[in-house]
């Protein structure tokens, strides 16, 4: 070996100690640089994949799972353990609070303004009572506060013996047809009932006072006249729908009055009254009795509303139960009522009172 050789083995021999320890220093230069920049923002890491490190999030605040907070809270809850294992780093200390975000794809919130100072808050609704709208005031409202007049037969007395049925044929059931009632007249002759029932004249018509069961038991009377108001006759007038009739002296020579009595007539009398209202319904052979208080119907005729009053009650007697005169008889408007439960009559003034003196010659 020359000695140009050996200097190049040498020379060689002394370099790869050389190169070994830069390498070697590069290394180790290389590993604590490394260490160094492992920061505990920068070391946020789930998991290893594939031998290479993936990041969860893109941000440090969405890295850890958090319980959400209380409705208008800005705090966030304590950090909850990732159950995906110790890889999970937990997210920046209590010293550097983050603020809560919410769950991915939730509505954004509508933000709720501050009420401006002359906003006033609602009252507060009691403790432990829903809230509900007031109840609005009741509607003032006529009522009548008195039970519901009632209809029942007619108990006899010498009220309801005054009162009896018209018969257009043999007194007995089933022949009566209209109502009537004694008045008092000087000749102690005389009947009230409506005009429309005795439309045909005075031929063939009876009268039987208190007809109960189709018994006559104060005896009949014949009608020898009927007297309505020209109103009436010649223009059918229903405010002046009532008449008198007159009787003949029964087959013991008395009349009317004498047995059974008779009711005063009243005139002019208040609209707004309390009366007893009888009836001979055509199905039966028994008066009936209602007591209601009367209102006005037109400035001529009143109006009452008791039950069951059909065909046979016209001409029934409105007996006022403070003064006990006839103020009224079923008829007038609509012939007395279209339906059986409404009755009507005439207004008693001076129309009828003239009436009553041109039927009692006084």
């Amino acid at each position: 070996m020359t000695s140009e050789q050996q200097r190049g083995a040498r020379r060689v021999r002394r370099v790869r100690p050389v190169v070994m320890m830069a390498t070697l220093a590069v290394v180790l230069l290389g590993a604590i640089t490394g260490v160094s920049m492992l920061t505990p923002d920068a070391a946020a890491f789930t998991g290893l994949t594939g031998g290479s490190v993936t990041h969860k999030a893109a941000g440090p605040a969405k890295s850890v799972r958090r319980a959400q907070p209380s409705a208008g809270s800005a705090t966030p809850s304590s950090p909850a353990v990732d159950p995906a294992g110790p890889a999970t780093v937990a997210g920046p200390s209590s010293s550097s609070p983050v603020a809560q975000l919410p769950p991915l794809n939730s509505p954004s919130p509508t933000p709720t303004p501050s009420p401006s100072p002359s906003d006033t808050p609602p009252a507060p609704a009691p403790s432990g009572s829903p809230t509900q709208a007031a109840p609005s005031s009741p509607t003032p409202q006529d009522t009548d506060s008195r039970s519901a007049p009632t209809t029942q037969t007619a108990p006899p007395g010498p009220e309801a013996n005054r009162v009896g049925a018209l018969f257009s044929a043999p007194v007995g059931p089933g022949n009566h047809f209209c109502t009537a009632s004694v008045v008092h007249s000087a000749a102690r002759d005389l009947l009230l009932t409506a005009a429309h029932c005795v439309s045909g004249g005075a031929s063939g018509v009876t009268f039987a006072p208190g007809y109960r069961d189709g018994k006559a038991p104060f005896g009949t009377w014949q009608v020898t006249k009927v007297f309505t108001t020209n109103g009436w006759s010649q223009n059918g007038d229903p405010d002046q729908d009532f008449a008198f009739l007159q009787l003949a002296p029964n087959s013991s020579g008395q009349q009317v009055e004498d047995v059974v009595g008779s009711e005063n007539l009243g005139l002019n009398e208040p609209f707004t009254a309390t009366v007893r209202l009888y009836g001979y319904p055509n199905a039966t052979d028994e008066p009936i009795v209602c007591s209601n208080a009367t209102t006005q119907q037109s400035a001529y005729q009143r109006r009452i509303d008791c039950p069951a009053y059909p065909n046979g009650t016209s001409g029934g007697p409105w007996i006022s139960t403070a003064t006990g005169n006839v103020i009224g008889v079923i008829g007038g408007y609509q012939q007395g009522g279209d339906t059986d439960d409404t009755s009507y009559s005439a207004y008693f003034d001076s129309t009828i009172g003239n009436l009553y003196y041109s039927a009692t010659g006084s």
